[in-house]
């Protein structure tokens, strides 16, 4: 991988004001002794976010929450223990695809979207892993959430995050790769990502996808930004590559479609929003938009 960008890019659901607080989470007596009435308890509907005043979250108190729901210790915010709650089955609130829940998250504070992300990704590990996936047992909450154990077997369980490569592809000739999903609504472009698989590095990930999803082959990968993603739990690592291939081969099974767009295509859909004439950019929330954003501005 060639030479990192040497400016970090601002990216959404980074930088909670939250002190995770690790030392805390194996301690049980300093976690029981967060545990009283200043205690913070974070709202949400299921894995929802609740928000009140100037789209800020809203925060309870531990009596808010049901006598059978498992706590989860996010961290310490003014010296508060700050909590969540782990919702019984059947509970899981509003599709995270609601037009409601995605304004809430695009105009909530960076903050406080960071601690939501950070807060629903651990929540829905939890909801995911109630039983041991070495024994079928069930397992129980330990380090304050950080960790679920199996008293059967002995196993012990921690939340998992999924790296995914997202890169924006550059022809020799200056045109960006961009590709459109089939989930995507109609028009919508974005750079093309998938999962990094195992045995393969970030590198050999990126050369990857793109062979597969657009049938070229890329150099010179570079390393530009990464951001939590908790829809339920990756972190997304933004690269750049060059190519000298034009023809393109679309893996239809993975894209609707993909085209070579020019700076002037993608400065004009950056600009007019949903509004875009070439093609509708990403969503600002999405780190494809930061991508975006630098290669115009580098």
């Amino acid at each position: 991988m060639t030479e990192p960008a040497t400016v970090r890019m601002p990216a959404a659901f980074a930088g909670s004001d939250l002190d995770r607080a690790d030392h805390i989470r194996a301690d049980a007596d300093a976690l029981s002794g967060l545990m009283d009435w200043r205690a913070r308890l974070l709202k949400m509907d299921g894995l929802a976010p609740v928000a009140g005043a100037d789209n800020c979250l809203e925060w309870g108190t531990l009596a808010d929450c049901e006598p059978e729901d498992e706590l989860v210790f996010l961290g310490l915010l003014g010296g508060k223990g700050c909590f969540a709650a782990v919702p019984q089955p059947g509970k899981s609130g509003p599709a995270p695809a609601m037009p409601t829940i995605w304004h809430m998250l695009a105009t909530m504070p960076a903050a406080d979207l960071a601690t939501y992300g950070a807060a629903r990704s651990l929540v829905d590990w939890h909801m995911r892993h109630r039983f041991c996936a070495n024994c079928g047992q069930g397992t129980r909450i330990a380090k304050g959430g950080w960790q679920r154990s199996c008293d059967d077997c002995g196993a012990d369980h921690f939340p998992r995050t999924d790296p995914v490569t997202i890169m924006l592809v550059e022809h020799t000739d200056g045109r960006l790769l961009l590709g459109r999903q089939p989930r995507f609504p109609a028009r919508r472009f974005s750079a093309l990502a998938g999962f990094v698989e195992p045995g393969e590095d970030v590198e050999e990930a990126v050369a990857r996808e793109v062979q597969e999803e657009a049938g070229i082959a890329v150099r010179d990968v570079r390393y530009v930004a990464s951001q939590p993603w908790p829809f339920p739990s990756q972190l997304m690592i933004g690269c750049h590559a060059m190519t000298d291939e034009d023809a393109l081969t679309v893996d239809e099974t993975e894209l609707d479609e993909a085209r070579w767009f020019t700076r002037e295509e993608v400065a004009e859909a950056m600009q007019a929003g949903e509004n875009g004439a070439a093609f509708i950019a990403p969503p600002r929330l999405a780190i494809a938009n930061t991508l975006l954003t630098w290669w115009l501005e580098r």
